[in-house]
């Protein structure tokens, strides 16, 4: 084909000047449109294509790589406003690794995605404060370090552009906090380290978290704070790609170049991830003023819900050490005695995990085609199994893997299948929970029988060892469980998905079962009980507790007031469980109880941050809170129910998707939800989302403890339900056991029976939810 070199008018006044390859412009030429927006460079088949220069009538020009039209590959923006970007792009959008200084001087170095912040990267503020770690969406979110111009310095987990999760806020003057934040506030436990005390080693603690996007560790920052980071641009070939749409005539060039134009000077991407929520400002606000104690000889341990200082406990550094070593003792002790020590210490998990995951893949993809039909007594009995052989190099029927050889047995599947239905559960989804790539994370605290507890990465499931008499108990009563969670949408009992085993070459079992994780919530859980309604061996070394400890019946300081209707709900499937409970001959089970704390209106204003506290003395004292005694004289005034509306709540799968909503006598007998400030709207159903009111019960030999619950009252959301239904009563052989774990009348053999177990049960419910007054 020849080429040409001509010039040629368009009818809109659109000019170009170049080469052309038949009538389309092809090789090297300049093209004007009639509103003065100019490109000079490469062009192919009619499309900009190559090296290039796009300047608008606006003042903005872009120097670069094109493709297909598209500003595609690598180039260099500079906005009318002063704006600057440097790197990758894909189809006139940042995309891949580049720098941007925005026109108020902030600046971005790192990974985009569709225009947006997304992976790792470095953001600097013009008032000095700068962010390195990881990037969602244009937020900050993940792992990540925030550095105040001040000097103030937090490393740990961000989430929408906000504080969440565990982390360590360092002070411009030395002091530091380890804890955890919810939303930009602290929320929960931790532990706060004034100046010239000892703190925890920081290399430790960062190892102990997860590492950036892109692995590198952000540890290294922490203690050095000339330390850059910053990611390089270069320029991305392997983005070069593609792209339809031929010049068909001047005005669809105009439209695709003035567009680019009119997007970046109208959408500042350093306002928008700044602007979501008015919240947002607390993550660029350090926390001057922290509460400061001034012995430097104590350490302070403190709880705080959504901000405000509610428990604080003064300790020395020497004792805050020694809890700290005795408790990774206690964990080594566990980790020797779980029932599934039988891979080696570092490699058990993985190994467990990695045949759990494909055991249950395996299962559910061949369950799942099965025509849904009603459960016969056979799907009940010894014959209703799945068996496969899972060698490590893979076989007709199994894929590879890097695990060990395993046999995998499935208990009921058809029984299972229905229950996940039944309990509204997708199988894909379900599937894609605990066999995803993001995998299963090992709870921290193994429970006393030596059981291992796995959770989900999205925290719907829970995965729990059992012991073969457990495993034996469970299969003797799955038909009457069948049918009473089948007639009883509102179950509090632990729903159970799945049941399995795995068997190792060497003959050793792993048992286990799968069950929803009723603390599956948005809502931060700030405290869980485990209440069995004995006093007997019911408490909680307080050397032992962390943020994830589960207390125990004597650590209940609260009794909880609620609406008049939910608490005759609860307490009517309470007892309808307790009587199926007997019936089956199972004792010693508890009510696993969970608190989220909320915040009262009136006082919000002494939330962190920014803490205006010097003293932890210092709380305010206005807004009816005296902070000498530690007496809330106003009742809080953080929940709200209100009429009931399907359309505006959550109707996401989730193991709390069965089940009614529930009734309020305060709204006229009418279903409701709950609404609470700053967070949503939340379906009210038995044991998910119940409001309640807290108050607090001061024991006489607490009077003197250095151990402060500064209020009262609290408002609350409760999660509850019944939990270790697997202990079956037995004369001969429980006895003993029950005499240690209840406080009954050890003359009196009928003291364990199922049937006063449940009386006693719910009589200590009914104190912990007292009767409305």
């Amino acid at each position: 084909m020849e080429y040409t070199v001509s010039e040629k008018a368009f009818s809109n006044r659109d000019v170009y000047i170049g080469n052309f390859k038949g009538i389309l412009p092809h090789g090297n030429g300049n093209y004007t449109w009639s509103d003065g927006t100019a490109y000079e460079g490469d062009w192919e088949e009619g499309k900009m294509t190559g090296k290039g220069k796009l300047i608008w009538t606006s003042g903005a020009q872009y120097s670069g790589d094109f493709s297909g039209g598209y500003l595609h590959g690598y180039g260099i923006f500079t906005g009318c406003d002063g704006s600057f970007y440097q790197g990758s792009w894909r189809m006139n959008i940042q995309h891949g690794m580049g720098k941007k200084q925005y026109c108020n001087s902030d600046i971005y170095e790192g990974s985009w995605k569709e225009g947006v912040h997304e992976g790792s990267g470095r953001y600097s503020w013009n008032s000095g404060n700068a962010y390195i770690g990881s990037w969602k969406g244009g937020k900050m979110c993940g792992r990540g370090i925030m550095k105040w111009a001040n000097g103030d310095l937090f490393n740990g987990f961000w989430l929408n552009g906000l504080r969440d999760g565990s982390g360590v806020y360092r002070f411009a003057d030395g002091g530091y906090y380890f804890g955890t934040w919810s939303r930009g506030l602290k929320d929960g436990k931790g532990t706060f380290y004034p100046v010239g005390t000892k703190h925890p080693s920081l290399k430790k603690w960062c190892s102990s978290l997860d590492y950036c996007n892109d692995g590198t560790s952000l540890s290294g920052l922490l203690n050095s704070e000339e330390s850059r980071a910053q990611p390089s641009v270069k320029r991305s070939f392997s983005e070069k790609l593609s792209f339809s749409g031929l010049l068909r005539n001047s005005s669809r060039i105009s439209h695709k170049a003035m567009s680019l134009d009119k997007n970046w000077t109208h959408c500042d991407p350093s306002r928008e991830f700044i602007r979501y929520d008015s919240l947002c400002t607390l993550s660029h606000a350090s926390e001057e003023g922290q509460p400061e104690a001034q012995d430097n000889s104590s350490v302070y341990e403190r709880e705080y819900m959504q901000g405000v200082l509610i428990k604080e406990r003064a300790s020395n550094h020497t004792e805050i050490s020694r809890k700290s070593k005795q408790r990774n003792k206690i964990a080594v002790m566990q980790e020797k005695r779980s029932c599934i020590d039988i891979f080696g210490a570092h490699s058990r998990s993985y190994y467990l995990m990695l045949n759990l995951q494909l055991g249950i893949r395996y299962t559910v993809g061949k369950i799942t085609p099965v025509p849904v039909r009603e459960v016969r007594s056979s799907d009940f009995g010894d014959r209703a199994r799945i068996r496969m052989y899972f060698p490590r190099k893979g076989s007709q029927f199994t894929p590879p893997h890097y695990s060990v050889d395993f046999y995998w047995k499935d208990y009921c599947p058809m029984v299972f299948r229905n229950l996940r239905e039944m309990f509204k559960l997708d199988a894909a989804e379900y599937m894609m929970s605990i066999c995803g790539d993001d995998g299963l994370r090992e709870l921290s605290s193994p429970g006393k029988s030596g059981s291992i507890f796995y959770l989900s990465h999205d925290d719907r499931f829970v995965i729990k060892t059992l012991r073969k008499t457990e495993l034996k108990v469970l299969l003797k009563m799955l038909p009457s469980y069948y049918c009473h969670v089948g007639e009883h949408e509102n179950t509090l009992i632990t729903k159970i998905f799945g049941l399995h085993r795995i068997t190792l070459k060497g003959g050793k079992k792993v048992r286990f079962m799968v069950m929803g994780n009723m603390f599956c919530t948005e809502l931060r859980i700030h405290r869980r009980y485990d209440l069995k309604g004995s006093s007997i061996g019911r408490s909680t070394n307080k050397d032992k507790v962390d943020e994830n400890t589960t207390l125990k019946d004597l650590d209940l300081k609260f009794e909880f007031h609620m609406d008049k209707l939910l608490r005759e709900s609860l307490f009517k499937q309470i007892s309808l469980d307790c009587m199926f409970l007997q019936s089956q001959q199972i004792i010693d089970y508890s009510l696993l109880l969970g608190l989220h704390f909320i915040v009262p209106e009136n006082l919000k204003a002494i939330s962190q941050p920014p803490g205006t506290m010097h003293n932890h003395e210092n709380l305010a004292t206005g807004d009816g809170v005296t902070s000498s005694q530690g007496e809330l004289l106003i009742p809080p005034k953080g929940l709200l129910l209100v009429t009931h509306e399907p359309g505006s709540v959550s109707t996401a799968p989730g193991p709390h998707i069965r089940g009614s909503t529930l009734k309020a006598y305060s709204l006229g007998d009418k279903e409701v939800d709950l609404l609470l400030p700053g967070t949503g709207r939340l379906r009210v159903q038995l044991g998910v989302n119940m409001p309640a009111h807290a108050n607090l019960k001061l024991l006489q030999d607490e009077v003197d403890s250095t151990e402060v619950e500064l209020f009262e009252f609290y408002d609350v959301v409760l999660y509850m339900g019944i939990i270790d239904i697997l202990q079956e009563y037995n004369v001969k052989k429980k006895v003993e056991h029950a005499y240690k774990s209840l406080q009954f009348d050890p003359q009196s053999i009928s003291a364990v029976e199922p049937k006063l177990y449940a009386k006693r049960f719910i009589n200590f419910l009914e104190k912990v939810f007292p009767d409305p007054p």
